[in-house]
């Protein structure tokens, strides 16, 4: 089981090509018609979980000026950057909760001004030979190591990271997630750096500001900002490699070159890396998308530490269990496994096809995104304990989790 879309919830019929929730600028360039449409289309059925907005498209936030092409591969580099252990790393991190607000004005407003000045210096736009790209990236150790989306470096050309101050250094990447969409690079031609304060998604809530800050459509200069509220949590997003899981939707303003650029509350904390945008048939929807900051910054860590990210696999795919199925069973929401992969940890557990899963270690599972979601939480190797429900009978089974494959496969 990992964070794949095979381990997800599955629509009752398969998705046509052109359903998809999320596309690149190069598929979207590619679609554009000219029947009036912006794709090229009429209006079809809205997603279920975006109702009420017609189809949308998540489009990449795109690492990428006006008419470049993004190509989504495979890892952009791996292997780890040899570090100077002499220099002191500053790794700024917020508080949750905390009783003091330096970016709270008097009157109890966000104050984005302040915001702005104290982020501005980390926030950096990034530059790829290869297609001509751009994006956007967030400096979070005072070493020179920075986030910023897979698919913004995926190309594999060379990097160049541009500072607030318009200065230029060559960035490496030190390693590429395409499972979550993260990337982290490495300058490394100063002493220090100014960093972010990195906060958590886990207290966010629907209606809370939110400030959006990158450099979008490659536009030179100090990095753009706008603000707006927590849309919904939990999102999913379907993307040709597969889900991005759990994802923070937004109103703020995020544009085509604002990919890796910071999604940050009302104290001024790093709460997500942008990462997509959603249009419809009828143009932008004005949503976007990040990835929680606690799902970057863990992958960040193990990629710095051992060059790749490691997602731990249960090998089973299936969709979330139907309301009155986990009323019969007294349950709130379940994953229901529809196949279970030949060889994987899930079969050595003795799972089978039908099987309902309704927790792991404890923790309540209430559809098979959740159960994607709470492999996270488990390194390949650990042992857990399965809850589930097989013909009216609760059982308990124990799967020892793998490293999910290199093919991405069950």
């Amino acid at each position: 089981m990992d964070d794949e879309a095979d381990d997800d919830e599955l629509p009752s019929d398969p998705l046509p090509p052109d359903d998809r929730l999320w596309r690149h600028p190069s598929e979207l360039a590619a679609a554009v018609g000219t029947t009036g449409s912006p794709l090229g289309r009429g209006p079809q059925e809205a997603p279920r979980d975006l109702g009420g907005l017609g189809r949308l498209l998540a489009v990449g936030v795109l690492a990428g000026l006006a008419g470049s092409l993004l190509t989504v591969g495979g890892l952009a580099a791996t292997g780890t950057l040899g570090r100077d252990t002499t220099r002191e790393v500053v790794v700024r991190e917020g508080a949750r909760n905390a009783s003091s607000d330096t970016s709270v004005s008097a009157n109890g407003t966000t104050d984005v001004v302040a915001i702005a000045r104290d982020n501005a210096d980390a926030i950096v736009r990034i530059e790829v030979s290869s297609g001509a790209t751009t994006g956007s990236g967030v400096l979070f150790r005072s070493d020179g190591y920075l986030l910023t989306n897979h698919h913004v470096v995926s190309d594999g050309g060379a990097v160049v990271v541009v500072l607030a101050d318009g200065s230029e250094e060559a960035a490496e990447v030190v390693g590429s997630d395409a499972l979550t969409d993260i990337a982290v690079l490495k300058i490394g031609a100063r002493a220090s750096y100014v960093t972010t304060v990195l906060g958590s998604a886990v207290d966010l809530q629907v209606g809370e500001a939110a400030i959006a800050m990158g450099s979008p459509l490659g536009l030179r200069g100090s990095s753009s900002v706008s603000v707006g509220v927590i849309s919904a949590l939990g999102r999913r997003i379907q993307t040709d490699d597969g889900v991005l899981l759990d994802m923070i939707q937004t109103d703020a303003a995020i544009n085509p070159g604002s990919s890796g650029g910071a999604l940050l509350d009302s104290r001024g904390q790093v709460v997500g890396i942008t990462t997509a945008v959603a249009v419809s048939d009828a143009g932008a929807e004005g949503l976007g998308f990040a990835t929680p900051i606690d799902v970057a910054r863990s992958v960040a860590d193990e990629i710095i530490a051992t060059g790749r990210a490691r997602h731990a696999w249960l090998g089973v795919a299936g969709r979330d269990l139907a309301s009155d199925q986990a009323l019969e069973i007294g349950v709130s929401g379940a994953a229901l496994v529809e196949s279970v992969t030949a060889g994987g940890p899930g079969e050595a557990a003795g799972l089978q096809v039908g099987d309902v899963v309704v927790a792991v270690n404890g923790q309540a599972i209430r559809s098979m995104s959740g159960l994607a979601i709470c492999m996270r939480d488990y390194e390949p190797g650990a042992e857990v304990d399965l809850e589930i429900r097989r013909d009216g009978r609760t059982r308990h089974l124990s799967a020892t989790l793998a490293d999910r494959p290199a093919d991405g496969g069950g």
